[in-house]
């Protein structure tokens, strides 16, 4: 199908009234994504070609500046009082540039702040896998508008695995690039230091397409690295511990058929992790960076944000000044020596999450929230304070829930990780 074609298809997906379309997209827009289409159909018929996102479908998380809108972030009170955008965010530039046809804004958790996905100001979209259940988040709607076939690849973003998480519990394909790979001006921070941005798609390959696009870089051609003797690090303690029995059953088996493919597994404890448990108990930079974005508005509206993310943000009301140093520079020993501990590994795995999507019955109470949460964002959240780049694969469904693989590699060896991803992904399908 041409691009007008396939337009055509993910907009009726969008708006069938059996769907979730109406909770996963916040905003539409079809005169824009026809006008792109048929641009990039005139192109093919010539022989031009933008690159390997000409016409393809794209949606962006609603935290993304688009000139002439205000950036709600999953928000009431920011769609009442931001103002327009003056410009594109670069990312978004970068894409239209590149030939995308952007179908649509996303749903998303307010202000990217938790690992479920629920929005009780917009609605959440159910799991394409199970409708019973939360797609994930923060970027719900984009793993949501992936699953269900509403455009061909979903940007996000990712500060503790919201790029990732939704990717896992929907089945899809996630990618968080290192930190600074990608520019974020244009996207409504959650913490400056964590924040990083990523695509979703339903294979590994249009995720390497669009991190390029989004990186300022010339397309690549993603040829997939030997499993034969790839140096696979499964990360023991912690990450492993208390999974449910779907994932625990499929990680084990996942790594069965990396070992038998000739990759060199290795166990590998990672007291770091512990580290990093222990800063972070005494002091959140998600948390402190959270409040200072937010206090003027937690004052003012407070009654018009989701309770659940008024009480994780006004924790940072009491982070001093100095622990938030203290917790900043104690990270930053912490990243130079986990890239050392990962030195001679090529990758490192774990289960994206622990468990499969909750029901939306069991984190229907704040308590119950707060702790299926914790668990969550449990794993992923590692790769983004050692500052690491790291990609979630869908493993085989044998007619169950999604369980995500999550392969982990240090922070600028995202080329090589997307290539080991693609050797990876082909062993499964």
């Amino acid at each position: 199908m041409n691009a007008s074609e396939r337009l055509e298809a993910a907009l009726s997906r969008i708006d069938d009234p059996a769907g979730e379309g109406a909770r996963a997209c916040l905003t539409v827009y079809r005169e824009q994504a026809l006008a792109a289409a048929q641009a990039a159909d005139a192109r093919a018929r010539t022989g031009v070609s933008l690159g390997p996102l000409d016409g393809k479908i794209v949606s962006l998380k609603d935290l993304f500046d688009v000139a002439g809108e205000a950036t709600r972030a999953g928000s009431k009170v920011l769609a009442d009082e931001g103002k327009p955008a003056e410009r594109d965010a670069p990312i978004v530039h970068r894409l239209r540039a590149a030939g995308a046809v952007i179908v649509a804004k996303t749903n998303m958790s307010e202000f990217a702040f938790t690992g479920i996905g629920i929005n009780p100001h917009y609605g959440t979209p159910g799991n394409p896998a199970d409708r019973a259940r939360v797609p994930g988040g923060s970027s719900s709607g984009a793993a949501v508008t992936v699953g269900d076939g509403m455009c061909d690849i979903a940007i996000g973003t990712d500060t503790g695995g919201s790029v990732r998480i939704p990717a896992a519990l929907c089945g899809v394909t996630g990618f968080k690039p290192s930190r600074q790979r990608v520019p974020t001006a244009g996207a409504f921070p959650l913490s400056g230091s964590l924040d990083s941005i990523g695509p979703l798609a339903r294979n590994i390959a249009d995720c390497a397409n669009a991190d390029a696009v989004m990186a300022g870089e010339a397309p690549w051609t993603l040829d997939p690295a030997p499993l034969a003797g790839l140096r696979v690090g499964v990360a023991q303690g912690a990450p492993i511990e208390n999974l449910d029995d779907t994932v625990g059953k499929r990680f084990p088996a996942a790594l069965d058929r990396l070992e038998k493919a000739g990759a060199r597994l290795s166990k590998e404890t990672l007291p770091l992790v512990g580290d990093m448990t222990d800063v972070l108990s005494r002091t959140s930079l998600l948390v402190a960076e959270a409040y200072a974005i937010h206090r003027d508005r937690l004052a003012r509206r407070a009654a018009d944000i989701d309770p659940i993310i008024v009480g994780r943000t006004e924790k940072g009301r009491d982070i001093s000044s100095a622990d938030y140093i203290d917790t900043l520079q104690a990270r930053a020993r912490l990243i130079r020596a986990m890239d050392a501990r990962l030195a001679d590994l090529d990758v490192l795995v774990m289960p994206t999450t622990p468990v499969v999507a909750p029901r939306f019955d069991e984190v229907a109470e704040p308590k119950a929230f707060m702790a299926r949460n914790a668990v969550i964002l449990r794993n992923t959240t590692i790769v983004n304070f050692f500052d690491c780049c790291a990609v979630s694969l869908p493993l085989p469904r044998e007619g169950g829930l999604p369980v995500g693989l999550m392969l982990i590699a240090r922070n600028g060896q995202d080329r090589l990780l997307l290539r080991i991803a693609a050797a990876v992904e082909r062993l499964f399908a």
